[in-house]
């Protein structure tokens, strides 16, 4: 009996949903990562996304308009989004983003569509989420790929315009992230429809969650297709299908809101009990029915590496901005807040991932610039850079304190950290993402024999076994290299590889080379021994999805350091501290892999490939983290690079707190004489600060414009540290007193 016969008893079957799922997407330059040798010459040669005139000219106007049109407190105590702002979005084609220019879109880039949501989620998450999702994973992606040439003339203009709106339907209350289980059916029939018996689908569906279901004017319906007549053919079961059907058409229910965490966008639920739908109204048409779950996986990258991605993006910028200047502005005992090592610790925490955060975004949409459909790396965007920006805003509210926990419109914490668990769950749940999604794909697509091997596992052709052979050669020939590889890098420390220009780089590319070296016999030694039990490891795989996720990151951060920063003097901390932040990540999880691999013999052979002989591994110094921090409160333009999405309103909190900043950074050499005044002469009367300036100004100490300017800086800073209050409605508590006094059977009979 072959190798191949044995293998195609022991491997579990890999479904069609899988199956799909794998062949979906497009290799990029995660795969030289997987392969052992990060591909760096690459990386430095992807072409630098810049935003044309057009839309830069659409962020100065439009965008700038609606941010300022935008009250997001009051939005976020009333019901829903204000029609004056759904019709300002439709009238400006913020839900055209990505349809062509020919169908009346806007055509922007990947990274223009990023920046556009991700400048608008700093100022509401509502309103991001609203122009975000037609942008996205829904009709529109759909039918600019898939649709027929009737649907596109059809539908496409008229969503570019706003005068249809979208949703798309695809989970169940019954089946989350696992599509293959979803229970709406449609039945292949022939009814009445226009008047005369057409062949379509009755069609059964219950979803919930779905983005502008109550406002959408169009459905977009991922559903099974059965066809138990055999009117179509020999098969019951034909696949995922997707169908676009409009509100309108008898039978389709939309309208039930739900209430995801207080953030007024518009979500809730579809019905619909044996609609009937003709064929024309499938996406692409009869010849799709059964290609939806591989049309749905395709287009998973502008909702993966371009609209999640950006809320995470926008709530560590917003973090950051609002907690240097806070860190700064605030004083405790006569010092910023900003200089306690405890804050110190946080602060540099908050710019580092920030500085991750905003290279992860500009490289992947770079990727998808080039026409890519990278299902890896959106999947690694997804998971890490909305994770992080959790971790940024969770770091920045512990910070802020008090501040940070009473809302009004001078919080700039709050919107972010009631939408971050949102941005989590939606395309697939986080921790699918991180366990099933990232390596499974990633072994499969990046290892440059191990697809076709399982394809001949499981063929039922007579040269299988003979083409097996040959490709368990390539593939036992790759991994005798790769363990070569890492064997050298582990222990050799003189090994070459290192490209870059700037000496500072040189270091940390090394380092990730060695990292990279030591996945590939890890990834191949545990498929080999696990095989196809590694998927039920989920821990393990989700261990080697972090190794190859930190180590795209660090090629962003590499490649941000190198093309985008202003200054690299003052970005130089920022990068450290980003860097070495990733690889100490991606370090951490391969010994904890090594450290829990089940099989004793194996982990011995790993720890001699790799020298991973303890857990302990290189932390980053104290000295870098109140470097960095300090770094924070200076002004520079490092910061101004990651914090750009955060435009400043007149009057908001934002500018409430930069006015603040930016006038103590203009009186700091008249703090420091006020300071040693004091220090000289500590009876000097001040019961308040503005006592003792004024007693300085009155000695002769403090000049007239001096005294005016650190006058000013103080009612800025008092404005910066204060929040917002509200005036108490006694009458109103008189009257819940009086009820609470109210007799027993009074309030059971209520009841």
């Amino acid at each position: 009996m072959s190798i191949r016969t044995n293998l195609k008893k022991v491997l579990p079957a890999i479904s069609l949903t899988e199956q799909e799922a794998l062949d979906a997407g497009d290799v990029w330059i995660e795969s030289s990562i997987y392969r052992g040798t990060p591909d760096m010459q690459a990386l430095r040669a992807i072409p630098k996304a810049t935003l044309s005139a057009d839309e830069q000219a659409f962020l100065d106007g439009p965008v700038q308009e609606l941010l300022e049109m935008v009250d997001d407190y009051e939005l976020q105590n009333g019901d829903h989004l204000p029609q004056k702002v759904l019709d300002f979005l439709s009238v400006n084609k913020f839900f055209a983003l990505i349809i062509p220019k020919r169908f009346g879109g806007l055509e922007f880039s990947p990274y223009a569509n990023s920046t556009i949501v991700a400048t608008i989620a700093v100022k509401s998450s509502a309103v991001a989420v609203t122009v975000m999702v037609p942008n996205s994973l829904g009709p529109g992606e759909l039918l600019m790929h898939y649709g027929t040439t009737e649907q596109q003339d059809h539908w496409l203009p008229n969503l570019a315009v706003g005068k249809d709106i979208p949703c798309f339907a695809l989970t169940s209350p019954e089946a989350g992230s696992d599509a293959g289980a979803i229970p709406d059916t449609g039945i292949v029939t022939k009814e009445m429809y226009n008047g005369e018996e057409v062949l379509g689908l009755s069609v059964t569906w219950d979803k919930r969650y779905i983005t502008l279901a109550p406002i959408a004017t169009v459905l977009g319906l991922a559903f099974k297709v059965f066809d138990p007549d055999h009117l179509l053919g020999d098969k019951v079961e034909l696949g995922i299908t997707c169908a676009l059907i409009p509100k309108s058409h008898s039978g389709v229910e939309l309208g039930n809101r739900h209430d995801p965490m207080g953030i007024r966008f518009y979500n809730g639920t579809t019905r619909g009990n044996k609609v009937f739908i003709p064929m024309d109204f499938i996406i692409g048409g009869q010849k799709n029915i059964g290609r939806g779950w591989q049309m749905l996986v395709s287009c998973l990258g502008a909702g993966r590496g371009i609209s999640l991605p950006a809320m995470g993006v926008a709530s560590a910028q917003s973090a950051l901005k609002s907690t240097a200047e806070y860190s700064f502005v605030r004083e405790q005992f006569g010092v910023p807040i900003g200089r306690f090592e405890g804050i110190q610790e946080k602060l540099a925490d908050i710019a580092g991932k920030t500085f991750v955060l905003e290279a992860m975004r500009v490289l992947t949409t770079e990727g998808l610039g080039l026409g890519l459909k990278p299902s890896v790396v959106t999947a690694m965007a997804k998971y890490h850079m909305t994770e992080l920006g959790r971790d940024v805003c969770n770091t920045a509210m512990d910070i802020q304190a008090g501040k940070a926990i009473q809302r009004g419109p001078q919080n700039t914490l709050a919107n972010g950290y009631a939408a971050q668990p949102i941005a989590i769950t939606v395309e697939g749940a986080n921790i699918l993402t991180r366990s099933l999604m990232i390596f499974g794909q990633g072994a499969m697509r990046c290892h440059p024999h191990m697809k076709e091997m399982v394809d001949l596992i499981h063929s039922d052709e007579a040269s299988a076994d003979k083409e097996f052979n040959k490709v368990l050669g390539k593939t036992i020939s790759f991994s005798v290299k790769n363990s070569l590889r890492s064997f050298s890098k582990s222990y050799l420390t003189f090994t070459r590889g290192a490209q870059s220009s700037l000496p500072e780089v040189k270091p940390y590319e090394k380092r990730m080379n060695a990292l990279s070296a030591k996945l590939a016999p890890l990834a191949d030694l545990s498929l080999l021994v696990l095989g196809g039990d590694l998927k039920k490891a989920e821990m393990l795989s989700a261990r080697l999805g972090d190794v190859m996720s930190y180590l795209y990151a660090s090629m962003a951060v590499v490649r941000f350091y190198e093309q985008r920063v202003t200054n690299r003097i003052e970005a130089k901390p920022y990068f450290e501290y980003a860097i070495q932040w990733c690889l100490l990540q991606g370090e951490q999880a391969l010994n904890e892999f090594v450290s829990n691999f089940p099989n004793t013999a194996t982990r011995g052979l790993m720890r001699v490939l790799t020298n991973t002989y303890t857990r302990s591994v290189p932390a980053i110094s104290d000295k870098l983290k109140r470097q960095l921090s300090d770094a924070t409160m200076a002004q520079s333009s490092i910061m101004a690079d990651l914090t750009h999405l955060v435009k400043v309103i007149p009057g908001d909190g934002n500018h409430i707190n930069q006015e603040a900043f930016a006038a103590k950074h203009d009186v700091m050499p008249i703090l420091k004489v006020v300071q040693k005044a004091l220090r000289k002469d500590p009876v000097v009367p001040f019961v308040s600060f503005e006592n003792a300036v004024t007693k300085l100004h009155e000695n002769g100490e403090l000049s007239a414009n001096e005294y005016a300017r650190v006058i000013d800086y103080n009612n800025k800073r008092q404005l910066a540290v204060r929040v917002d209050e509200y005036t108490f409605d006694m009458e109103l508590l008189d009257a819940n007193q009086q009820l609470v006094k109210g007799e027993p059977e009074t309030h059971t009979d209520a009841a």
